[in-house]
């Protein structure tokens, strides 16, 4: 319940208080939690296996790693990007609503706040070392989507399908570009073989080629050298990890720019129309289910097929694209990723309105709640579990074989998280960035906070308490 403010007769004074002593929507935090551990199921395959980790089953349906692969792209491979960017989206509105509803800018806050946020980025990529950070990004591409906040949320779902053909036309220009440098490289491979002689325009594009392969294209021997970088010390793994990290964050960071920006923007406009605070009824969403599910997993399901079928292993992708200026299906991608991450939405806020799994929603709310801290504890988990200088797992498992630590770092936080907040008011990593960006120290543990009230008078005014939850 929110409270009434209290004021003297000629000034109400509006006191910064952490979210946990006011009002959360608990089915945003829950569905965050969904997002964060979802985000894990692709992110751990990275953490513990080469990059052709998936050549030997990817097209062998009798092996039981096939269909845990299939499983995965099914269900978790794009659903659980999108939908961490769409729900980072709404908190943005979180984060600044109730500010700019007393006549207050939230802008100075936000963007200090969204810098702190690439800082750790940076230091999660280069110090802990993963090469699959997200936070650099958020931080970044969310001082973008906050211009945009405003806008209608029709506008807003504009960005999607906008983004869709944006991005597949600049991905078949992209895809093409490599096309070229390959059919050059074809055509001077002919010349060299009947013995003619090259020129330099022939010679340069079996450079080019070459060069492509062994910076894109995974072969023994770069595999070998990442396999063996990876069972090292920290500086061997650092060696590897930073180079390629720095080169995610800037030579490529305008290919990931886009596909953020959209889904942060839906996040925005699926927080205002109601979708992810739980406000429409029942039949809205178990229709949103169904369609869902319905449209999303026979594309997906197509896609799958497909690919497996036309670009079982790397040399028939090569081949592929030989012959394919365009590929057609990657159009699916996007519609039918954002159609299942809405029906898994819908589905666990149906089962937590009906009351059902309580036990497990309530771990799902905690483990939203530490979402920054529980990210960046996915990356201890794994590197040390899988790095040289941890338990040297690298390469060691199966596929199948590291959902099992998978599900131990999934109990650990379900269980941990609740625990944690049972003691503490924020997750240690939230508790710093809150601080951080306010620039002054907040209570942390939860009889502090009995203190902190004690030794402020006045309290927040009610419209600050509602439904703040950063």
């Amino acid at each position: 319940m929110s409270q009434n403010p209290t004021s003297d007769s000629n000034t109400t004074r509006i006191v910064p208080q952490p979210s946990v002593l006011t009002n959360r929507i608990d089915i945003v935090d829950i569905i965050r939690g969904v997002a964060l551990l979802g985000i894990l199921v692709l992110n751990i395959s990275y953490f513990s296996m080469p990059t052709n980790f998936s050549e030997s089953f990817r097209n062998d349906p009798s092996t039981f790693n096939f269909w845990v692969m299939m499983f995965n792209g099914v269900f978790f491979e794009g659903k659980m990007r999108a939908l961490f960017s769409a729900i980072f989206g709404a908190g943005i509105i979180l984060f600044t609503i109730n500010k700019e509803r007393t006549g207050r800018s939230a802008t100075k806050l936000f963007y200090i706040r969204m810098a702190w946020l690439a800082a750790f980025g940076l230091v999660h990529a280069h110090l802990l070392l993963w090469v699959g950070d997200i936070l650099y990004f958020y931080g970044l591409i969310g001082m973008l989507a906050f211009l945009f906040r405003k806008m209608k949320p029709a506008y807003l779902m504009m960005g999607v399908p906008i983004v869709i053909v944006v991005g597949f036309v600049a991905g078949s220009i992209y895809s093409n570009h490599y096309r070229q440098i390959r059919l050059n490289y074809n055509e001077a491979l002919v010349l060299k073989e009947t013995g003619d002689t090259l020129s330099e325009k022939h010679q340069n594009a079996i450079v080019a080629w070459e060069t492509v392969e062994r910076e894109m294209i995974p072969n023994e021997k770069t595999i070998a050298e990442r396999t063996d970088a990876m069972k090292g010390s920290y500086a061997d793994v650092a060696g590897w990890v930073r180079k390629k990290a720095f080169e995610s964050q800037t030579k490529y960071f305008i290919f990931g720019l886009w596909d953020m920006l959209a889904l942060m923007l839906l996040g925005i406009a699926l927080y205002k129309i109601g979708f992810f605070t739980g406000q429409w009824s029942r039949k809205q969403y178990l229709r949103t289910l169904l369609v869902g599910y319905g449209l999303g997993l026979p594309m997906v399901i197509f896609s799958r097929i497909y690919y497996l079928t036309h670009m079982p292993d790397i040399a028939a992708t090569i081949a592929f694209f030989e012959k394919h200026a365009i590929d057609w299906v990657a159009l699916l991608y996007d519609f039918q990723r954002i159609l299942i991450m809405m029906a898994h939405v819908s589905l666990f806020i149906l089962v937590y309105q009906a009351g059902y799994l309580k036990w497990l929603m309530h771990a799902l709310k905690a483990v939203g709640q530490m979402a920054f801290t529980n990210y960046i504890m996915h990356t201890v988990f794994c590197t040390l579990f899988f790095y040289g200088y941890g338990l040297n797992y690298f390469a060691e498992l199966e596929y199948y074989q590291v959902y099992f630590v998978l599900t131990t770092i999934w109990i650990i936080q379900l269980i941990g998280s609740p625990l944690w907040l049972k003691y503490f008011l924020f997750g240690p990593l939230e508790w710093a960035w809150r601080c951080l960006t306010y620039r002054k120290v907040f209570a942390f543990k939860r009889n502090m906070a009995k203190e902190y009230k004690q030794r402020e008078p006045e309290v927040v005014p009610a419209i600050i308490t509602q439904t703040i939850n950063e």
